[in-house]
C-alpha cells in the first residue's frame, strides 16, 4: 500500500483484484465503471440533479476512453484517487482535451470533478487539479478550464484558491435534447 494518495486512469478491467463495492455487473467484476458511475450519481445528487443522469455502465464503457485502447469519438478519460493504504478510489476528475483557437493550442478541459464528501478535506480535489495541470503542461496545453454551477460556494472558493478565475465575460451555452434534433434536421 502507498503512504501517500494515488492517481491512476480508469481503465475498463479496473486494477483491484477484488470486485468493487459498488459493482452492478456480475459478469465484469474488476471493472472501474461501476465506480464511475457511482461517482457521477453521488455528484448529480450533490447538485440535485439526478433525475438528469442518463449514464448507465453500458453507456460509459461504450463512450470512455481508457488507456491502452483505441481512443473513442471525444476521448473522455477518468482520474481516479486513492488515499493512502487503501485500495479503493475515493474521487475522480473526468476530462478531455480540446483546443483554443486563440491560443493556438492544445488544452483540458474539466466534465466533473468529484471527491466523496467522506473523503474531503484530504487535498484530493487539488491534488486532482494538479495532475491535470501537468498532463495539460506535457502536451504545451494553454489552459485547463471547467464550468461551475453559480450556486456552488463551496467549490468556487476551492477553485479560486487553486488560482482560477471565473470568465464573468462568457456565458455557457448548450443545445441538447429536441432542439438538438431540431438543430441538426436537414444538414
Amino acid at each position: 500500500m502507498a503512504d501517500k494518495p494515488t492517481i491512476r486512469l480508469a481503465t475498463p478491467e479496473g486494477r483491484s483484484p477484488k470486485p468493487s463495492p459498488f459493482q452492478t455487473n456480475p459478469t465484469n467484476l474488476l471493472t472501474d465503471v461501476p465506480l464511475i458511475l457511482n461517482f457521477i450519481l453521488e455528484l448529480a445528487d450533490y447538485e440535485k440533479a439526478r433525475h438528469e443522469v442518463e449514464a448507465t455502465e453500458t453507456s460509459l464503457l461504450n463512450t470512455l476512453s481508457f488507456p491502452g485502447t483505441p481512443p473513442k469519438r471525444g476521448s473522455v478519460y477518468t482520474a481516479l484517487i486513492t488515499p493512502p493504504n487503501s485500495s479503493t478510489p475515493v474521487g475522480m476528475a473526468m476530462y478531455f482535451y480540446n483546443y483554443s483557437t486563440w491560443r493556438s493550442a492544445p488544452g483540458i478541459y474539466l466534465e466533473d470533478l468529484f471527491v466523496q464528501p467522506s473523503a474531503r478535506g484530504n487535498g484530493y480535489g487539488f491534488l486532482l487539479l494538479k495532475y491535470l495541470a501537468k498532463q495539460c503542461v506535457e502536451i504545451n496545453g494553454r489552459r485547463l478550464e471547467w464550468s461551475v454551477l453559480k450556486w456552488n460556494e463551496p467549490s468556487i472558493q476551492f477553485y479560486k484558491q487553486v488560482g482560477a478565475r471565473a470568465m464573468d465575460d462568457w456565458m455557457k451555452m448548450m443545445v441538447e435534447g429536441e432542439a438538438l434534433g431540431k438543430l441538426a434536421e436537414g444538414v
